[in-house]
């Protein structure tokens, strides 16, 4: 029931506009006439309505015909600015005359967008208009000004490229930490700015390397090896700086003018030192599971930068162990992601660990022509593909990252190319980082479902099973971001006369040529006019007849309800009828659901 209503909405400054960009639906809007002699207009197409794609317009730019007094006189087209709210029911508002002559119209805040094409079909039908548009958002269209970025192929080429850049429209990973579970960190000035504070787990002196067991300094110092020190057969090699190599396509300065651009640039990396001279332990490993995640350790303070995404370019073989399992799942219980190599060893990922581990993503490598790279594992627990090169024939189709020159010891640092899966997970761990900053109360399950689901056919080839397929960071960023959708969204635009205090309506959508369930994080845009929407109860119902709360009633007395939901729906079949159940449940106030739509 209502208690008060605003008298007139608030004018919005250009500095209080969103540049946040949305993807539309494709349909149309009708215009509602004002009068039943009128002779029905045109329907106005979404694009004249929106300031970007799926954002609703809230100033127009107004062309008069030269000969109109409008075109001249800041008074006149004031007064028509107001004659024209009138008649389509809204408070418009002359702000100024721009340098090419015409006059930009602002329609003040929470209009709808069936709301602005009233208003742009009043200007549109005055024969003294000569053109009504919205005054559009832009966004800067520059790439990174890294000067190796060109060579970052994995992050931007169409053919098997995860399709980066378009999600950092939407998300950077500002505000997610993730923890590199690996050989620690070399000093990289390219990275430095990101890094914050990890820990050194390797209890056992012949692994570390650097003298002494556990502490809190996770510096990589090398894990160079000589003949015969970690078996019979060993051979010596160089140091790898492997854990900065990860960490730097997670998470590299970018647009500092220098090296390459992380993928989730406004993220920090947590280093964490389990892996030394011949590897590293399950032991280790785990305690470093868990404190990423938040957990407790034995004679290990807090940690004071919790994760929410954990990257783990390791394994052994044999299937997972239930050591590891356990501590994986406590993790992701506390609402950490965690993503895991499949492995490199051209053989079924089954036989691997973490890679085998359930409530990871265990991701694959694909080549540069979108095949599954010769070296990766495969198989039915691996989740999705992405970028992890191949550098046998050419070297620049591997992953470029930062690294270090140093042959045992630290040297100068460097940038070097890699391949294996080693280099395909981080991209998969940027990418979930890039989705918790867009969306932070998304769920370990959320991402991963979110990532399977948004991503695009295997260019190439993968014998064996490459999960999904190749992950796509555009799509599944704004498919995540709460009303960004990168999707294939399906529209109602019948409007249906919600009665006060009445029984409640549906309006339908037909759902089809979709595979399997629908996402875990799906976006439902909903329209609706009224006078009190605290009176208004809200649900989602699926083909087979389950619902989902999206509104209760409530004491709020604002008008109106235009805004998208994000629902897991990943138990649903996509394909079938889905309804939107609509109820006013108190006395005084009406309104109509104007349209809605669901994005896959």
């Amino acid at each position: 029931m209502r208690t008060s209503t605003p008298l007139r909405r608030k004018l919005i400054s250009v500095a209080a506009v969103s540049a946040a960009l949305f993807t539309a639906a494709t349909t149309t809007v009708a215009v509602a006439q004002d009068s039943p002699t009128e002779e029905a207009a045109a329907p106005i197409p979404a694009a004249q309505t929106e300031a970007a794609p799926g954002t609703t317009a809230e100033r127009l730019i107004v062309g008069y015909k030269s000969g109109a007094a409008e075109a001249k006189s800041n008074k006149a087209a004031e007064s028509d600015a107001a004659a024209k709210g009138k008649e389509a029911g809204e408070d418009l508002d002359f702000q100024r005359r721009l340098g090419s002559g015409a006059a930009l119209v602002d329609l003040g805040e929470n209009l709808t967008r069936t709301d602005v094409a009233d208003v742009v079909a009043e200007y549109r039908a005055d024969p003294q208009v000569a053109y009504v548009v919205p005054d559009r958002l832009n966004k800067p269209l520059a790439t990174p000004n890294d000067t190796e970025y060109a060579k970052q192929w994995d992050l931007f080429e169409s053919t098997a490229g995860m399709n980066v850049p378009g999600a950092w429209d939407v998300a950077t990973g500002s505000g997610v930490t993730v923890a590199v579970i690996d050989t620690g960190y070399v000093t990289h000035s390219d990275l430095g700015a990101n890094i914050v504070g990890g820990y050194d787990f390797i209890s056992d002196t012949a692994v570390s390397n650097d003298g002494n067991g556990r502490d809190s300094n996770p510096a990589d110092t090398g894990d160079w090896t000589t003949d015969g020190q970690c078996a019979a057969d060993w051979e010596a090699s160089t140091s790898s700086w492997h854990g900065t190599h990860v960490a730097g396509t997670i998470a590299a300065v970018t647009n500092n003018g220098k090296g390459i651009a992380g993928i989730a640039h406004g993220a920090k990396v947590s280093p964490l030192r389990v892996l030394g001279q011949c590897g590293g332990y399950d032991s280790d490993i785990i305690d470093a599971i868990t404190w990423a995640s938040g957990g407790t350790v034995s004679g290990v303070p807090a940690n004071a930068n919790v994760a929410k995404v954990i990257n783990m370019s390791l394994g052994g073989g044999g299937a997972c162990t239930t050591a590891t399992q356990s501590a994986i799942n406590a993790a992701v219980n506390r609402g950490t992601t965690v993503v895991v190599a499949a492995g490199n060893s051209n053989a079924n990922a089954a036989n691997y660990s973490p890679a085998s581990c359930s409530n990871v993503i265990s991701v694959a490598a694909a080549d540069r022509q979108g095949n599954r790279s010769y070296y990766s594992n495969y198989g039915s627990v691996v989740d999705i593909a992405a970028p992890g090169g191949e550098t046998n024939s050419v070297t620049a189709n591997g992953i470029l990252s930062t690294l270090n020159s140093g042959a045992q010891g630290p040297s100068s640092e460097s940038y070097e190319y890699y391949q294996g899966t080693s280099m395909a997970a981080p991209h998969v761990a940027g990418l979930a980082a890039l989705m918790k900053s867009a969306n932070a109360s998304l769920t370990p399950a959320q991402i991963e479902s979110a990532i399977k689901s948004n991503s695009r056919t295997l260019p190439g080839t993968c014998s064996g099973g490459c999960g999904a397929g190749l992950a796509d960071a555009t799509k599944t960023v704004q498919a995540v971001s709460g009303g960004s959708t990168g999707g294939t969204t399906f529209t109602s635009t019948s409007a249906v006369s919600i009665p006060d205090n009445g029984s409640a309506i549906e309006s339908s959508i037909a759902v089809s040529g979709r595979s399997g369930n629908a996402p875990s994080a799906l976006q439902v845009g909903v329209d609706i006019t009224h006078t009190y929407r605290g009176d208004l109860v809200i649900d989602l119902v699926a083909p087979d007849g389950s619902t989902y709360r999206l509104k209760s009633s409530s004491s709020d007395s604002a008008d109106n309800v235009s805004t998208t939901y994000t629902v897991n729906a990943s138990s649903e079949t996509a394909n079938g009828t889905w309804k939107l159940r609509v109820q006013d449940t108190a006395a005084q106030d009406t309104g109509r659901l104007n349209s809605w739509k669901l994005t896959f």
